[in-house]
């Protein structure tokens, strides 16, 4: 049995979870998700409990089981407690502001990045004296969130020589040393 995939998910309170027509629907105070399952793959939703079960040990059965019950895990995560990412800005004179769900960058290129985001996505932006200016994002939906702030950190990847650029708070970026002084 996949380790992940054999563990039930217990729905808290104020949690729907209902599966019907391959797709299992997740409801909560923070929104509904939705995700389209295998038809090989089966939901078992008893009380307060969900388990995903599967046909066979095929490869690409274990492979699903424990896929699905992740996914679902993190549906029923994401509409009771929501997901929240930080990002902090390093780098002199970069700066970062939203007008509603529209935010703009400004990150030493020779224009500002615009970025609209989607409307699951709550943001916010903190700039403050002597603090790196910071991006917060939150969202029910896991994977949307992790998509944005991926696509927010490729304007700027941290580069490792003096470790400027767009990172998530407490994230330790590798710095290499640079030229040696005098090598002959």
């Amino acid at each position: 049995m996949s380790r992940i995939g054999k563990l039930p998910i217990t729905i808290p309170a104020g949690v729907t979870v209902s599966f019907k027509d391959n797709v299992v629907t997740v409801k909560g105070p923070k929104g509904e998700l939705s995700q389209k399952i295998n038809p090989d793959i089966t939901i078992d939703i008893q009380d307060s409990v969900v388990e995903v079960k599967r046909p066979s040990d095929e490869k690409q059965h274990r492979a699903l089981h424990g896929l699905y019950r992740a996914l679902i895990n993190n549906m029923v995560v994401g509409v009771s407690q929501g997901y929240r990412k930080e990002m902090e800005l390093v780098g002199v004179g970069y700066r970062v502001s939203n007008n509603g769900q529209l935010l703009d960058f400004s990150l030493g290129y020779s224009h500002n990045i615009l970025l609209q985001l989607p409307k699951e996505i709550k943001v916010e932006t903190k700039s403050e004296r002597n603090k790196n200016p910071l991006v917060i994002l939150e969202s029910c939906d896991k994977e949307l969130l992790g998509m944005v702030c991926a696509k927010i950190r490729s304007f700027r990847k941290p580069e490792p020589y003096k470790g400027k650029g767009i990172r998530f708070v407490g994230e330790v970026v590798r710095r290499k040393s640079g030229k040696s002084a005098g090598a002959k």
